[in-house]
C-alpha cells in the first residue's frame, strides 16, 4: 500500500510539473518571451538574494545552537595532551575555509543578481588576466603551505612514540568481532609475545606462556581504568576484520588492522570527574538523561568516556562499545591492585599450560608476600584457630617422606617467617587421609613432619622452636569420600605455639 501511494504521488508530481511548463509556455505566447524572460531574470535574481540572506542566517544560527555538541568546542574541548592542537589545527582550517565559504556564496548570489539578464547589457569576454591568476594562484598557496606546515608539526608531535626511558604505561587493543580485547601488563610493566598460531578459545590472543612478560598480564573487563597526566601507548592489532580504534574525547582514531600492529600514544588531562563537571555547566547537559524519568539522574552524571569501533566491521559493530574512566593515579593503583594475572587464573596448572611442573617466578613472588602476611596475622591474632596455618605448597614423594624440589619455596617462606619473629615456636603437624594402615599413616605423616623440621634446621632456625608431630588420619578436615576431600586432609601444617 505505501509503495502505490508512492507512485502515485510521483505520477501526481510529474503531472503538475508539466502543467506548469505549458502554463508558462502559454505565458510567454502571450506577453512576448523578452518580456518573460526579463520578468523571470528578475524574480530569479532577487530570490537568490532571499535565499541568501535565510541560508547563511541558517548555518550561522545552526552553528551557535549546535556548538556545543561539538568536538573541540563548549565542554567538549580535547581531554588529552596532544588534542589541543589538533583542535587548534582544525579551529584554524575552519576559519579560512569560512571565509572562502562566506566570500564565495555572497559572490555567487550576488553575482546571480546583479547580472541577471538586461536588454541593454552586452557580455565582456575576459579571455586572460594576469592579475587575477596570481591573485588566486597565490593566496591559496600561502594560506595551503601555512596548514600543511602547521598540521605537518601537529602530525610530528601525535604520532611521536614513546622513549626507551620514559615513563609510560603501555596496553593492547585486540579488535575482534564483536570485542575489544584489552591486555595490561603486570608489574614488570611489558606485555608478553604473542603468537596468533597459539590462538585458541582459552587464549584468544595467542599469548606464548612460555614468555616470563606474559605470567603477569592482565585482560580486563569492560571497564578500562587510565590514570590521569600519565603517558600511555596503545598497541592496536585486529583478529579478524578491519575495526578502529576510537576514543572521540581524546582526539585519539587509528585503525586496527589484521596482521599490521599499530599505535597510538596519548596523555589524558581530564578525568571522568573533570569532564563531568565541564558538562554540568551547560543547560543542555542538565536535562534528564532519561527523558521517561525527570527526576533522576543528569545527562551530565551518566556521562562516561567511551571506546568505539569506528569502521563498519559487522553486524554487531555496536557491541563493541568500552566505557574508559580516567581516574587519580591513587585510584588507578587500587583498580589496577584488584586485577588477577591472566595467565596464572585461567590457564594455569590446566592442559594448555607449558609450565605445569614449574614453580614461577611470579609466583614465587606472590606466595611470599601472601606467607607473610598470613603468619603475621597468625602471630598478632588471640584466635587460637587463627595461630595454625598449613602449608600449601609443599609436597613429599609419593608413599615417602621426600620433599619435592618445589617444596623448598613454601618452606623458604616459612624460614623468612621465623627468622622475622624469633620469639615464636611452632608445632608442625603431619596429616594424612585414611587410606591404609592407620599406624602406617602415622609412621609416614611423623615423617614427613620431620623432614620439614629437619629442613628448617639445616636453614639455621633452632632446633629448640620446633615441635615435630605426625596425626595421621587422626585430625580430617572433612569425610574421606571423594578425592577431593582425601586431598584436602593430606596436608602439613604448623601452629604458633
Amino acid at each position: 500500500m505505501t509503495a502505490l501511494i508512492i507512485l502515485l504521488c510521483i505520477i501526481l508530481i510529474t503531472i503538475v510539473l508539466v502543467q506548469i511548463g505549458k502554463v508558462t509556455e502559454l505565458t510567454a505566447q502571450i506577453k512576448g518571451e523578452r518580456e518573460v524572460l526579463r520578468d523571470n531574470s528578475k524574480w530569479n535574481g532577487l530570490l537568490s538574494l532571499i535565499f541568501l540572506v535565510i541560508f547563511m542566517v541558517g548555518v550561522f544560527v545552526s552553528t551557535w545552537q549546535y556548538k556545543n555538541q561539538m568536538l573541540g568546542y563548549g565542554p567538549h574541548e580535547s581531554a588529552s595532551e596532544h588534542g589541543i592542537a589538533l583542535d587548534d589545527m582544525f579551529f584554524i582550517t575552519l576559519v579560512f575555509t569560512g571565509i572562502v565559504f562566506l566570500l564565495t556564496h555572497i559572490a555567487l548570489f550576488w553575482f546571480a543578481y546583479k547580472y541577471r539578464w538586461s536588454e541593454n547589457r552586452k557580455a565582456e569576454f575576459i579571455s586572460h588576466d594576469n592579475r587575477l591568476e596570481i591573485i588566486w594562484t597565490a593566496i591559496p598557496a600561502i594560506v595551503m603551505t601555512f596548514l600543511v606546515v602547521r598540521g605537518l608539526n601537529a602530525w610530528n608531535t601525535v604520532m611521536a612514540d614513546i622513549g626507551p626511558d620514559e615513563d609510560a604505561i603501555e596496553i593492547e587493543a585486540t579488535g575482534q568481532q564483536f570485542n575489544w580485547i584489552i591486555r595490561y601488563p603486570g608489574p614488570d610493566g611489558k606485555l608478553g609475545a604473542r603468537n596468533y598460531k597459539l590462538t585458541t578459545a582459552t587464549n584468544q590472543i595467542g599469548q606464548d606462556f612460555t614468555d616470563p612478560k606474559n605470567w603477569d598480564d592482565v585482560v580486563v573487563g569492560q571497564e578500562l581504568y587510565l590514570p590521569v597526566g600519565k603517558k600511555v601507548r596503545v598497541r592496536i592489532l585486529a583478529k579478524d576484520v578491519l575495526h578502529n580504534f576510537f576514543l572521540p574525547q581524546f582526539r585519539v582514531k587509528m585503525d586496527a588492522v589484521p596482521g599490521l600492529p599499530t599505535y597510538f600514544v596519548f596523555t589524558p588531562i581530564k578525568t571522568t570527574s573533570d569532564y563531568r563537571n565541564e558538562l554540568r555547566k551547560y543547560e543542555e547537559y542538565n536535562e534528564p538523561f532519561d527523558p521517561a524519568d525527570p527526576t533522576g539522574p543528569k545527562r551530565w552524571e551518566k556521562f562516561e568516556y567511551e571506546l568505539a569501533c569506528a569502521e563498519l566491521c559487522g553486524k554487531g559493530h555496536y557491541s563493541m562499545r568500552r566505557i574508559l574512566k580516567v581516574v587519580s593515579q591513587e585510584e588507578y593503583d587500587e583498580w589496577y591492585r584488584k586485577q588477577e594475572s591472566y595467565y596464572l587464573t585461567q590457564v594455569r596448572g590446566k592442559d594448555e599450560d607449558p609450565n605445569k611442573d614449574k614453580v614461577l617466578d611470579v609466583e614465587i613472588l606472590q606466595r611470599a608476600k601472601a606467607f607473610s602476611e598470613s603468619i603475621k596475622s597468625a602471630v598478632e591474632s588471640e584466635d587460637e584457630e587463627a595461630k595454625t596455618l598449613t602449608l600449601n605448597h609443599i609436597n613429599f614423594e609419593t608413599g615417602a617422606a621426600a620433599l619435592t624440589a618445589n617444596s623448598k619455596y613454601e618452606l623458604d617462606n616459612l624460614v623468612t617467617g621465623m627468622n622475622a619473629f624469633p620469639q615464636i615456636r611452632i608445632e608442625i603437624a603431619g596429616h594424612t587421609d585414611n587410606t591404609g594402615d592407620p599406624a602406617s599413616n602415622r609412621e609416614l605423616s611423623q615423617q614427613r613432619a620431620a623432614a620439614v623440621a629437619r629442613y628448617l634446621t639445616e636453614r639455621g632456625i633452632d632446633a629448640g622452636r620446633l615441635r615435630s608431630v605426625g596425626y595421621g588420619d587422626t585430625k580430617p578436615l572433612g569425610p574421606n569420600d571423594t578425592d577431593e576431600n582425601r586431598a584436602k586432609n593430606r596436608r602439613t601444617e604448623f601452629t604458633i605455639l
